[in-house]
């Protein structure tokens, strides 16, 4: 079994009406659809974690240089994509990850139609990097240019 990371951003899919605009139904519908997916995933056994984290305007941000830390409160408006929540779940495969990813997706918004939001997939390493030699080959797994 292998476990990934989903990663759930404040964007809208293809809708572009905020939720302090839907009706009252469809913010229930939204809801239950998460609610069964969960269960699903509960049941299953497949589901580690799961978290709904706190809106941007109650983000901070913090920056060292080791010795004095800078705490900047949120919101940051510069930023276009904020984590809503996450699912860690450990699946049998990369297209089961996959799958549920594309359920968490098409989520219903308005009218009942899927939202469409964008959701990262991401492998949880096994282990992290401990010396230069694992670095340099994560970094070429991960995009980095050396």
């Amino acid at each position: 079994m292998t476990r990934y990371l989903l990663v759930v951003n404040f964007e809208g899919g293809v809708v572009d009406t905020p939720m302090e605009e839907w009706k009252p139904e469809e913010i229930q519908a939204h809801l239950d659809h998460y609610k069964a997916l969960h269960r699903e995933l509960v049941a299953s056994g497949e589901l580690v974690q799961s978290e709904v984290l706190a809106g941007p305007d109650l983000a901070k941000i913090v920056t060292s240089d080791g010795k004095a830390p800078v705490v900047t409160d949120g919101p940051f408006q510069e930023f276009k994509e904020w984590l809503a929540g996450f699912q860690v779940v450990d699946v049998e495969s990369e297209a089961r990850a996959l799958e549920i990813a594309s359920r968490i997706s098409a989520v219903p918004g308005p009218d009942g139609v899927p939202l469409q939001q964008p959701i990262q997939v991401r492998q949880v390493m096994e282990q992290s990097p401990s010396d230069v030699a694992e670095m340099e080959a994560y970094l070429q797994t991960a995009g980095g240019q050396r």
